[in-house]
């Protein structure tokens, strides 16, 4: 009886260590370049029922100082991939992460994470100019007379631009009838452009930089015709800075994500999940549905075809345009080049 009880016992402690709960941690690659991507894979040996609470990290949230994570996945249910980059030439030590599983903390080793940054050719060495010959005579007619004649030169600019300028003062404008024509708002086009973008299945699509330049550039052109600044020259950061005064704040959560997002898959190599893909597709349409206006005028004015004569004269009064605008540039750039040669033989 008492061997039994001693069997039955080590069985028992035999069965609860081997079904202790454990941690692996890895990272792939451990040596990269600056702006490139590492993975680093936390997997928990632990039965299929059991509680595992993972680290809690954000998109853009420095792990370390100089190491920032990008994002995590979890493929199953006892893995969890975080997605890190650096900017920084470093060697960074990575401490262990925290796992707790059925309420129990597990730590996982520490990682190292080589950041090697890119060797800089220092072989081409800047231009150097010989110094100037002192000048025997500052004044003399050789050094000057090139100022002088496109000084003369410019003059004669001035007053052929001035001329123009009276003539094309002088004769009458095309005055021509207009005509009102339907036109789409900017929230329609923006609504139109995305149905298109549903039609041609992108968001499946594995070209995943196609599809969130279409997506981003859609909701830009939007912007840009709703609020009157032109988000189509700005970056993404730029663009809800200008919006944070008067935007709703969960619509433009959202879009700051969508926005970060395609930032990652341009610039960064992200690469994203089709659920993701569908939900920045959602969050493009809320943000155009909470912020278009419906009340606006939804006709334009189209000038009619213009007779023969007309376009004849409406096209010289166009090449006199950029024929003075071309005489104003060579007559600025002339008068910097004078000033310039100036300069260079009073010093």
């Amino acid at each position: 009886m008492k061997r039994l009880i001693i069997s039955t016992f080590l069985i028992v402690n035999a069965i609860m260590i081997f079904a202790q709960a454990s941690i692996k941690a890895s990272i792939d690659p451990i040596e990269m370049l600056i702006g490139e991507q590492a993975n680093v894979t936390l997997s928990i040996e632990a039965g299929e029922n059991a509680n595992i609470d993972w680290p809690k990290l954000q998109a853009r949230q420095m792990l370390v100082p100089g190491v920032e994570v990008i994002g995590t996945q979890q493929p199953d249910a006892h893995t969890m991939i975080i997605t890190l980059t650096s900017f920084d030439g470093s060697l960074y030590h990575l401490p262990a992460f925290t796992v707790k599983v059925d309420g129990k903390e597990l730590k996982s080793s520490d990682l190292a994470l080589k950041v090697v940054e890119m060797e800089v050719d220092t072989t081409q060495l800047n231009k150097m100019f010989p110094p100037k010959d002192v000048q025997d005579n500052p004044f003399q007619w050789s050094d000057w007379s090139l100022s002088f004649w496109l000084s003369m030169l410019l003059l004669l600019l001035v007053a052929l631009t001035y001329y123009l300028y009276i003539r094309l003062r002088a004769g009458k404008p095309i005055i021509t009838h207009i005509k009102i024509v339907k036109r789409l708002l900017p929230h329609q086009k923006a609504m139109k452009e995305i149905e298109q973008i549903k039609a041609d299945k992108m968001v499946a699509s594995e070209n995943q930089k196609e599809y969130y330049t279409k997506l981003t550039d859609t909701l830009r052109r939007y912007i840009e015709e709703r609020y009157g600044f032109s988000a189509m020259e700005m970056t993404s950061s730029e663009i809800i800075g200008r919006l944070m005064a008067s935007g709703d704040q969960q619509s433009l959560e959202e879009l700051t994500q969508l926005f970060m997002t395609a930032d990652l898959v341009k610039f960064a190599k992200y690469s994203t999940m089709i659920n993701e893909n569908d939900q920045n597709l959602v969050n493009a349409i809320d943000f155009i549905n909470q912020t278009k206006l419906e009340n606006q005028p939804t006709e334009e004015t189209i000038r009619p075809q213009l007779s023969v004569e007309d376009q004849r004269t409406q096209k010289e009064r166009r090449l006199l345009k950029g024929f003075i605008a071309g005489l104003v540039v060579v007559g600025v750039a002339l008068f910097c080049y004078i000033i310039y040669n100036v300069y260079l033989l009073l010093v």
